[in-house]
């Protein structure tokens, strides 16, 4: 009987052997994808971003009145540089404009003179003549250069994609502007067309270096940036730096 059960034991475990050989040999592993015979000359994968949304400023004082929906409008051309090895991965590089502007509550900021300690004037202004409606622009010449992945290289317009990156700006204005002069309670001086801009960079940081982030699927995506530089120069005025958030639209 022992003699019986042993070649009745190694009869199943040579046919359950013999199976599994063959299930293995039936399903065989998938070959590794070959992204060299992806045709990628007409795809499109963002050459060009329109950025609209909020800006705002991280660090400023109690004594600045900030008010309403600060906002930014950016514009960028980009060449798109996929990786020959991984074309899911892709380096962008561009140039644009980018812009900022930033609402001001009864607040005058003069430009064109500082205080005594050589610092742009923010001036509280509810008890005198002011401003309904008042903003600070800065528009920038600016190069932004992206890390990319899309998860679908061969047609972007139909996939996630993430992009990791920075910009480089000079500053080519700044001014403020005001509309609608009004009296301390509020009574309109000149009528509500009446506006007055006032332009100077001097205060400014010349050039700014922003991160960025984009992530979102075919041409549409949210985008954060965070200036690293500070925005005025140094003593000239208060230790902010500028932060946006919003939607862009990419395509071609």
């Amino acid at each position: 009987m022992r003699i019986l059960f042993s070649l009745l034991l190694l009869s199943v475990s040579t046919a359950t052997l013999a199976q599994n050989t063959t299930d293995s040999a039936a399903k065989p592993k998938a070959p590794k994808f070959d992204y060299y015979k992806l045709n990628l000359k007409n795809r499109a994968n963002d050459h060009l971003l329109i950025q609209y949304g909020y800006d705002g400023w991280a660090g400023t004082p109690d004594s600045i009145r900030t008010t309403g929906f600060g906002r930014h409008f950016n514009l960028y051309v980009m060449l798109d540089k996929p990786f020959k090895t991984d074309p899911r991965w892709s380096v962008g590089l561009g140039v644009g404009v980018g812009s900022s502007n930033i609402f001001f509550e009864k607040t005058d900021i003069n430009l064109t003179r500082s205080t005594a300690d050589g610092a742009v004037a923010f001036r509280n202004v509810a008890d005198t003549n002011h401003f309904k409606k008042y903003k600070l622009t800065n528009v920038w010449a600016e190069a932004p250069v992206e890390i990319r992945y899309t998860f679908n290289p061969a047609n972007a317009n139909k996939s996630w994609k993430i992009a990791l990156g920075a910009k480089v700006g000079t500053m080519i204005a700044g001014f403020t502007k005001g509309k609608n002069l009004q009296t301390s309670d509020g009574e309109s001086i000149f009528g509500n067309r009446y506006i007055e801009k006032n332009k100077e960079r001097g205060f400014f940081q010349n050039t700014r270096l922003s991160a960025t982030l984009r992530v979102g699927y075919g041409p549409f995506s949210l985008h954060a940036a965070y200036q690293i530089t500070n925005h005025f120069k140094d003593g000239a005025g208060p230790a902010v730096r500028p932060y946006s958030i919003g939607l862009t639209v990419s395509g071609l």
